[in-house]
């Protein structure tokens, strides 16, 4: 019996870090992506409800397959037991944690 690998990424959005964990995490054919499927969630079987994790999955609802350049993310681990996927803000001073610079020049900017 074997028994699927569970991957946690964390990965940088729009001043924000995010933290999933896949089954399913690889190279695909868009080139500069990393392709993440089989997201996914924990189960809520008390009463007590995680509002980052509940934020996350409401903004991967309907979501079978994500698209993640290669320069947002900031680690890939194989992990023996998913955890608590979040969403969290980074602050201006005293993060350790920073969005790689963007390109220098952008297509379409003649000056």
């Amino acid at each position: 019996m074997s028994r699927k690998s569970i991957y946690k990424v964390i990965f940088l959005n729009q001043g924000k870090l995010y933290e999933l964990y896949a089954r399913e995490i690889y190279q695909g054919d868009l080139y500069g992506f990393v392709e993440i499927e089989e997201l996914i969630f924990g189960e809520n079987s008390s009463v007590v409800v995680d509002p980052a994790e509940e934020r996350l999955k409401s903004e991967f609802a309907g979501v079978k397959r994500s698209f993640i350049p290669m320069h947002s993310i900031v680690r890939i681990d194989e992990v023996a037991k998913e955890g608590q996927g979040k969403i969290t803000e980074l602050s201006e001073k005293g993060g350790n944690v920073s969005q790689f610079p963007g390109p220098v020049y952008t297509p379409g900017n003649d000056k």
